[in-house]
Formats: C-alpha cells, structure tokens, sequence
C-alpha cells in the first residue's frame, strides 16, 4: 500500500452535531479526537509506506482506531463495526455519518 498524505481536517459538519446532540457533555472519544487528534500525522508514518501501490487509509486515523478497540477490549472486526455504527468514534475519526468504515484487514495490516 502507498501513502496518500490526508491531514487531520475538521470534523464534518452534521457528525459533529449529531455528536453533540448524543453526547452534549461530551464522552471518551470526543476528548480523545479533541485534545489527541493533532498528535498524529500522516507524515510519522510515511517511513512504513511504499511508494507504489493502492491507497492506503489514513495513517492518523488508523492509529487512532488501533487504540479504541484496546480500551473496550474489541476485536478487530468489533472496532470496524463500531467505525460503521457508533457516533462517537465517527467523531474522534471525523468521518462522514453516512462513511461505511473499512475492512478489518486494514486493522491487521496496519497493526503488523
């Protein structure tokens, strides 16, 4: 897989209100994404890409989405589930609502 270099952007409109609507004092994964998004970047880890080949998914999200399954003690296909289904962590990977997630090979890939 290649590195496509996707920084961090703002948290799309209409998931960040659902979000709050959900949550209006907040939860986990919104501090997480608020206060720890910015800590990666997809350019710590353009060292682990090729050059060639398909897209890969954001690095930065990817690290973040590695260590919300390790806090609710999920699998990997649980986590990519949770990415599909659950506001707040469309939230802390600033997804689109409607985004379909990816598949849980991804994880392991990116977790090797």
């Amino acid at each position: 897989m290649s590195l496509c270099l996707q920084p961090i952007g703002p948290i799309p409109e209409e998931t960040a209100r659902v979000a709050s609507a959900a949550f209006p004092a907040g939860c986990l994964y919104m501090r997480m994404r608020e206060e720890l998004g910015p800590l990666f970047t997809d350019t710590a880890f353009t060292p682990l890409f090729a050059v060639r080949g398909r897209p890969a998914e954001a690095p930065w999200r990817l690290a973040l989405v590695t260590i919300m399954p390790y806090v609710e003690g999920l699998s990997d296909r649980q986590a990519v589930h949770a990415v599909r289904s659950r506001i707040d962590w469309k939230y802390a990977l600033g997804l689109e609502l409607t985004d379909p997630g990816f598949d849980s090979t991804v994880l392991s890939e990116f977790g090797v």
